[in-house]
């Protein structure tokens, strides 16, 4: 793995092709060039065939240099480094701080690609692959390029690993109101993403983000806790001091001042029937026979036997209006 450095400070983790791969790639465009020179040449032979024999060896030779030179710095330009070879096997050209290669770039690694590819059959471009240390020939070197694969396995990312339970709480004192939000952002990026980077490479990111959090917290990390336990470690604490915060601040529990909202999940109470003041009138009796007594009394009409009495209104819970008034 290659690890390049833009000009805003970023490492671009990239991994520079392999030379296997790069030479299938440039067999694959190179059958391509010699598949549409030969048609080409068919066509042009059939069309200038009664010109001398001086101007139909220019025009070979003009259409050899457009097919086989001028079509793959075109293509490369054009398509910022991926040529139909190079799409086939997952390969891109960029640039040394991993941007976009341009019409230069892509001039320079095809004028010489004639020489060592073309006119050597590839013979200094394995050898100037095999010595380079990212595996660069010599028109990359040349032209500030590099061969790296897009297509890479990419490991499950967004899990957040714990720390380890020996920690928990360790870190509980350390004033961590001075670490600014960017600083957050890049510990849980790197938490996220560590297992998929190159153990050297993650290590010094480790120490690099430790040694910022020193920084702005004042509290120099333990002898005994490595750089990425640390940062799990202090990520989680942050994490409690912001659950124990919302929660602390939040709307009051159930039983609080009146007009308080009820806490997010407690089930909401509607407020308790208004009851009527005045009872609906009575029926009269049925049936009545003189000399057996008074005259029954009768339930209301739709109403139960025994109605309740109307609660007073200071009955009500706090905070709930009943929309009940007192009878006068």
């Amino acid at each position: 793995m290659s690890e390049l450095v833009t000009g805003e400070a970023v490492a671009l983790e990239l991994r520079p092709a392999k030379l296997p791969s790069r030479g299938l790639a440039v067999v694959l465009d190179l059958t391509l060039a010699v598949v549409v020179y030969i048609i080409l040449s068919i066509g042009l032979f059939a069309a200038t065939s009664s010109l001398d024999e001086a101007a139909q060896t220019a025009v070979t030779i003009a259409g050899f240099v457009l097919i086989l030179v001028g079509a793959p710095i075109a293509v490369e330009t054009l398509t910022h480094g991926r040529s139909l070879g190079k799409m086939a096997c997952g390969l891109r050209v960029v640039r040394d701080d991993g941007g976009p290669i341009r019409f230069r770039h892509a001039l320079v690694r095809g004028g010489v690609g004639v020489v060592e590819i073309l006119m050597t059959f590839g013979v200094v471009a394995c050898v100037a692959s095999l010595v380079s240390a990212r595996g660069r020939r010599l028109g990359d070197v040349f032209a500030g390029t590099l061969v790296v694969r897009e297509r890479v396995p990419v490991a499950p990312a967004g899990f957040l690993p714990p720390p380890p339970p020996w920690l928990a709480g360790r870190f509980s004192g350390l004033d961590l109101s001075a670490v600014p939000d960017g600083l957050w952002l890049a510990v849980r990026q790197y938490l996220t993403r560590m297992h998929q980077l190159d153990p050297q490479v993650g290590r010094g990111m480790a120490e690099r983000l430790a040694a910022d959090l020193v920084a702005r917290t004042g509290t120099p990390v333990p002898s005994d806790v490595p750089p990425a336990a640390y940062l799990a470690a202090v990520l989680q604490e942050r994490q409690a001091r912001e659950v124990r915060r919302t929660f602390a601040n939040g709307p009051a529990a159930p039983g609080g001042p009146v007009g308080a909202t009820p806490p997010y999940g407690a089930p909401r109470q509607s407020p308790a029937p208004a009851v009527p003041a005045v009872a609906p009138a009575y029926a009269p009796p049925t049936s009545w026979t003189p000399g057996s007594g008074p005259a029954p009394q009768q339930a209301p009409v739709g109403h139960p036997v025994a109605a309740p009495p109307a609660p007073p209104a200071t009955e009500a819970g706090p905070g709930r209006s009943t929309g009940f008034a007192p009878p006068a």
